[in-house]
């Protein structure tokens, strides 16, 4: 006996619910463009009619926008409350370490969960952004290395299953990007030991594959507990430096002092 098939009382409300749910779980992301109304209505195995009335309500809903020539998008107003012209306030060197004691605690709990949650996608995920990480290094490319770190970051947030911390960092994932890139770049011109860095990420690499949960956590932490002094000390080192520039164009400003003789 063939048991039938459960169909939802009107598909296009069910068309809108998988496609939401695509969106609240960070698999379509702000400004991405979809299929077209054909390409997408035989992807899903639906009537156009169907298809279009659930675009519709998406599009009611504030989470699809169209173009001009109809093609629909995900809207870049979701999960932009974080990411207005106030960030770009936030570009300071202050900032960027208060980024870091933020990420300390939010990335220690992504790689513990994504430890025990992650699927065989999510870890096949993390080894692509691992082993890209690796090559990276291997060739000594800055930018692509602070660019495969970013990526490596964001994929253990995915992998941990929890939309509110997804869409927390998303919503701030320029300044994440940035921050990562600018961390990346100081830290590997500074260090004397290149490889420290990649053997940290190896670390909380290595936690996440054995779902180890305490050891990606602690793999972390630790991480971000030597970014944050490392950053610190090059910051101090920066401003000692400034202000000895600045004693150094003191001449440059102050009118010399002329002797009582001279001025007889």
């Amino acid at each position: 006996m063939n048991t039938p098939s459960i169909r939802p009382a009107k598909l296009a409300d069910a068309i809108a619910e998988h496609v939401q749910q695509m969106i609240l779980e960070g698999v379509l992301r702000p400004g991405e463009r979809l299929l077209s109304e054909r390409d997408l209505s035989a992807k899903l195995d639906v009537s156009r009619p169907s298809l279009r009335e659930a675009l519709d309500k998406l599009i009611g809903m504030g989470l699809l926008t169209t173009n001009a020539q109809g093609v629909a998008h995900v809207s870049t107003e979701v999960g932009k409350s974080l990411r207005d012209p106030l960030v770009q306030l936030m570009d300071t060197p202050e900032a960027r370490i208060d980024c870091l004691e933020l990420r300390s605690v939010v990335e220690s709990a992504a790689a513990g969960l994504a430890a025990e949650r992650a699927s065989e996608v999510d870890r096949e995920a993390i080894r692509a952004c691992f082993a890209a990480m690796e090559a990276a290094h291997g060739r000594g490319d800055v930018d692509e290395i602070a660019r495969t770190d970013a990526e490596f970051h964001l994929a253990i947030y995915e992998a941990s299953h929890n939309l509110m911390m997804l869409h927390f960092m998303r919503s701030i994932e320029g300044i994440l990007r940035s921050n990562v890139y600018l961390n990346r770049r100081n830290l590997y011109e500074h260090r004397t030991q290149k490889e420290t860095q990649l053997d940290e990420h190896r670390a909380i690499f290595d936690g996440i594959m054995a779902r180890d949960a305490e050891a990606a956590r602690l793999a972390a932490e630790h991480h971000m507990t030597v970014a944050m002094r490392t950053q610190r000390e090059i910051y101090d080192a920066e401003r000692r430096l400034e202000a000895s520039i600045r004693r150094l164009a003191r001449s440059d400003l102050v009118a010399e002092r002329r002797s009582r003789t001279s001025a007889a």
